[in-house]
């Protein structure tokens, strides 16, 4: 097995997962989920984060030499009804939502390519391949529809469309493209200080959903932690997954499979 690893491809990944040497990107940082990523490739060894802008690629490169990871982790829920929508809030989600991801994905690969000796900064490493991975946090609603509301649904389909057309983009410049898909995640707010609009917020309170519905239609029977997204990010991060690319990893506790017309969103 040793030897195997010693061949692969992918030899730059390390195999305890850490992310020793990589400079990330994560958008979103602002938002409950974006700053759980953030504490989690840190905690994963990354030499630096960045919350994102596109203007910040040069910066990056001058100064570290690399870029390795881009995390997506900004959005909006928009209206909850179509009554509601009017076309400059479908504008609104669209550019929360997908713009991100695209420019990402059309910016992202070319810096994530350069090569650097190890350079004088804590957990520097050499990156003499090339290698990265762009991760997406999308919605379950990219899969369903009935999700909160339509603008919702529509730009979180576009989400991981971005993703799913970034496979072929991406032959052979050893960047991966992933995307996460949460369900109902507490984000720490109530009702008293939602905007019902959805224009604010990246995801709705979890408790729009009372403890017995979310027993009842959740396999884990309990909403999700902004945690237990980042560790999915750390994941598809990392050399964990260096063989991932195209996926679309969902992490609602088992809703959408136990009951998908009920997703909790």
């Amino acid at each position: 097995m040793a030897d195997i690893e010693s061949r692969s491809p992918f030899s730059p990944y390390r195999a305890d997962g850490k992310l020793y040497g990589f400079v990330c990107v994560v958008s979103g940082a602002d938002q409950p989920v974006g700053e759980a990523i953030i504490y989690e490739l840190a905690a994963h060894g990354a030499a630096c984060i960045y919350d994102s802008t596109l203007t910040l690629i040069d910066d990056i490169l001058n100064t570290w030499g690399r870029l390795d990871v881009w995390v997506c982790s900004s959005g909006l829920l928009g209206p909850p009804s179509i009554t509601n929508t009017t076309p400059a809030d479908l504008a609104k989600c669209f550019e929360a939502n997908t713009y991100g991801p695209f420019f990402a994905l059309k910016y992202a690969p070319p810096a994530m390519g350069k090569l650097c000796e190890k350079r004088n900064y804590p957990n520097a490493e050499v990156k003499d391949v090339r290698y990265g991975s762009i991760v997406v946090v999308g919605s379950v609603a990219g899969g369903y529809g009935g999700c909160w509301g339509p603008c919702y649904t529509m730009s979180s389909h576009a989400a991981l469309g971005v993703v799913r057309s970034g496979v072929a983009v991406l032959k052979g410049s050893g960047v991966r493209i992933n995307c996460i898909s949460p369900g109902q995640i507490d984000i720490g707010v109530d009702l008293n200080n939602f905007d019902m609009r959805g224009m604010t917020d990246q995801l709705p309170p979890a408790s729009m959903q009372s403890k017995e519905s979310q027993h009842a239609t959740i396999g884990l029977e309990r909403a999700g932690l902004p945690t237990e997204v980042a560790r999915v990010a750390g994941f598809l991060a990392s050399g964990f997954s260096s063989y991932i690319t195209g996926a679309n990893l969902v992490v609602d506790g088992g809703a959408s499979t136990m009951c998908p017309l009920t997703v909790p969103v």
